[in-house]
């Protein structure tokens, strides 16, 4: 039963009771696992991109910037970087007080020199101990130089945002975090008439982090690459969130008794990308940057995705306007049919037995909706979900990108299908969010509301079940068009441990 409270706090949260009801719902029914034609591979579902291609999709792209066409770089930067830090948060918790040998953090402090924030590390431990990070670690002071990294009277790094953390180190002394990689990428890429759209969602507590860093670092990114900025934040709207479930699938409260809502996960973002500015937006995380020296494949690559994206756009465009006239020849439908088949990679019913009228009308739904190229790189052991052909609610089955728990693990055939899979997901998309017309579409529209994940967390030592929506590149888009295009795992270099930085690809 819902007090004036709750409803009071629904209200202004812009959620409904009927959505409240519905979340409810689900964490009784759960989620449906998806049915799987089989994994996306080079030849069915994936592309591999030869000379040709490249050529092609590249001078479309340059034409595409240089005639004033839109795009934006959509990054999604939200939360504190802790899950980076997670080994060193135990040690330091810890009962140990020297890093056990061969552990992540031995590794770590071995190679502490090498960190592209052990300048700023040093002087904040001066400050603190009277001693370096080299002294300390000699005397076996492992935990003050740990502490000097994440703790609040240090660095703060385990609380702070990961964009805004120091990720390179420039042979000139000098330093970026991701958010300044991000912007020099985006000169690189997605430069028209001398001017680059960023945008960064983050969460409410860090927007004045972000802003007060953009103050001081764009003057500089500017001079270094020629051209003007223009960058926003947004965070996750509170109508995004979801209710928070008991064990027993009833509402979970806190000790004042007020509903318990937790963020819906990367998918709430659908709603912040729809309110972008731009025909063509490129998706990337936060994470995933490079410094100067390694970051030609990255340039070289989107490029190749985002030309792709026009020309597949072009085609679609010039099908729903001679669909739109009435009328189409058979032999055009069947042209349309085969791109759909071909390119979209849409497993379709059979359409010999569809009159003409049907056939152009089943084309016209298909072709109307936004349309993404992703990157998929050859699985060498990140994690990461995956590129499959999945089964729709309409019979046919298309592109996704499914995590684990999309996929029945007891049936054998999926597990075979996981087995053999060739690609991950590495968050390298570029999307086309507007119709042939110019207006955005409300993407809202293309989410399937099965796809969404229940996980167990806890509160204050209660137990409870979480709720996270469809996510952004899974099911958030599950009803786009989309086109897998293979990527070289040298454009993949997220940080998901501090360790990482220690990888060569992160050596400016």
């Amino acid at each position: 039963m819902l007090t004036e409270k709750d409803l009071d706090i629904l209200q202004t949260r812009g959620i409904t009771p009927r959505q409240l009801e519905e979340q409810l719902e689900r964490f009784r029914t759960g989620f449906p696992y998806l049915r799987l034609e089989g994994s996306a591979t080079v030849g069915n579902g994936i592309t591999a991109v030869g000379p040709d291609l490249e050529k092609e999709a590249t001078a479309r792209w340059d034409k595409y910037l240089s005639d004033g066409g839109e795009v934006c770089k959509f990054v999604p930067a939200s939360g504190a970087a802790s899950r980076m830090f997670k080994a060193l948060f135990a040690f330091v918790n810890g009962d140990v007080q020297i890093a056990p040998q061969g552990s992540d953090v031995a590794t770590l402090l071995e190679h502490i020199d090498q960190l592209p924030f052990s300048q700023q590390l040093d002087e904040t431990l001066m400050a603190n101990t009277g001693k370096n990070a080299a002294a300390l670690i000699v005397e076996g002071r492992h935990k003050d130089v740990i502490n000097g990294i994440i703790g609040k009277d240090g660095m703060n790094y385990g609380q702070l945002p990961k964009g805004l953390l120091t990720f390179h180190r420039y042979a000139d002394g000098s330093v970026r975090t991701p958010l300044e990689e991000q912007l020099v990428e985006g000169a690189q890429t997605a430069a028209a008439n001398g001017t680059v759209k960023v945008h960064f969602t983050v969460s409410a507590e860090h927007d004045h982090l972000f802003k007060d860093r953009l103050a001081e670092v764009l003057p500089r990114v500017e001079k270094i690459t020629g051209v003007k900025y223009h960058v926003g934040t947004s965070q996750q709207k509170p109508s995004t969130d979801t209710v928070a479930a008991t064990p027993a699938n009833e509402l979970f409260r806190d000790n004042a008794g007020n509903i318990v809502f937790r963020p819906g996960g990367h998918g709430a973002l659908i709603e912040n990308l729809g309110d972008i500015d731009s025909a063509v937006v490129f998706i990337k995380n936060i994470d995933n940057v490079v410094p100067d020296s390694h970051r030609a494949d990255t340039i070289r690559y989107k490029k190749i995705i985002a030309g792709l994206l026009i020309l597949v756009h072009d085609r679609i465009e010039s099908y729903l306007r001679e669909l739109a006239l009435g009328n189409t020849a058979e032999n055009r439908l069947e042209e349309m049919y085969r791109f759909a088949t071909d390119t979209l990679c849409i497993k379709a019913p059979d359409f010999s037995s569809m009159s003409a009228a049907d056939k152009a009308a089943w084309l016209a739904a298909k072709f109307n909706r936004p349309l993404r190229v992703c990157g998929m790189v050859r699985n060498e052991g990140e994690p990461g979900g995956g590129p499959y052909i999945a089964y729709n609610p309409d019979g046919t089955a298309s592109p996704q990108i499914l995590e684990s728990t999309q996929i029945d693990m007891s049936d054998a055939d999926n597990v075979s299908m996981m087995k053999n899979a060739t690609h991950f997901n590495p968050v390298d998309l570029v999307c086309y969010i507007r119709d042939i017309d110019g207006h955005p579409y409300d993407l809202r529209r293309y989410v399937d509301a099965d796809t969404g994940f229940i996980s167990e967390k806890s509160q204050g030592g209660r137990d409870l079940r979480a709720l996270e929506l469809p996510g952004l590149w899974n099911g958030a888009m599950s009803d786009w068009n989309t086109v897998f295009v293979e990527v070289p795992v040298s454009t993949f270099n997220p940080v998901k441990t501090v360790n990482d930085l220690l990888r060569p690809m992160h050596k400016a």
